[in-house]
């Protein structure tokens, strides 16, 4: 919704994009950066690297021309680079995203208000959902592969419903909503063979491993 409000968004990340990529090739750098699995939409899943890509909305225009602007400049220039298509990423301290925070921290954030949460599609959605600490690992992994440019998924090869993450959360104020975003994405899902074969990435932390630890602990009944 950020670039469906604002345009012009689309405008100033490719510019500052660029501006990376000229960095790149001044001081012959290797950039790693941030795509995403927004990219699939349209396609059905797992979604795989290497699947046709239509852009269906401003933010994965946005993206996809970076991607093929950073194949552009490997291959004019010679500029490495690796575009790590990220999933569904949550952690801790996201407040300073808001509205745009991961569906995860911001089920929690309900559950400690008391705010009636909003679910879209009946809680059907499936989202791969992937840990900041393996997305982290994932880049410095593509930074130290001897790739010189290469579109990657990082995400854990696993879904789970809205549904399944308010159920092991305890979430109990919640309702649903008619959908309000015109080409909503049900599901979302990595193949992820091709990080697992070139980076030797795999996830390490389950979301709802990762729920349960953030739940709060029964004091023991004497």
């Amino acid at each position: 919704t950020m670039y469906r409000e604002n345009r012009n968004l689309v405008y100033e990340a490719i510019k500052e994009f660029i501006t990376l990529l000229e960095y790149a090739k001044e001081k012959n750098l290797k950039m790693v950066y941030a795509s995403s699995s927004s990219i699939y939409n349209g396609n059905q899943p797992p979604f795989r690297e290497d699947m046709n890509i239509f852009p269906m909305d401003f933010y994965t225009e946005a993206r996809y021309s970076m991607e093929r602007l950073a194949n552009v400049y490997n291959d004019f220039y010679g500029v490495k680079s690796i575009g790590l298509r990220l999933f569904s990423v949550y952690g801790d301290n996201e407040r300073s995203k808001g509205k745009y925070a991961n569906l995860v921290s911001q089920i929690f954030w309900a559950k400690e208000s008391g705010e009636v949460f909003d679910v879209y599609n009946e809680g059907k959605t499936v989202r791969d959902f992937i840990h900041v600490d393996d997305v982290a690992r994932a880049f410095v992994l593509a930074m130290n592969s001897g790739i010189n440019y290469d579109i990657i998924n990082v995400g854990t090869g696993k879904g789970y419903s809205i549904n399944d993450i308010i159920r092991v959360a305890g979430l109990k104020n919640y309702r649903y909503v008619e959908t309000p975003i015109k080409n909503y994405v049900e599901k979302t899902l990595a193949d992820i063979s091709k990080a697992k074969k070139v980076l030797g990435f795999a996830a390490k932390i389950d979301v709802m491993d990762y729920i349960r630890r953030r739940l709060p602990i029964n004091p023991v009944k004497q």
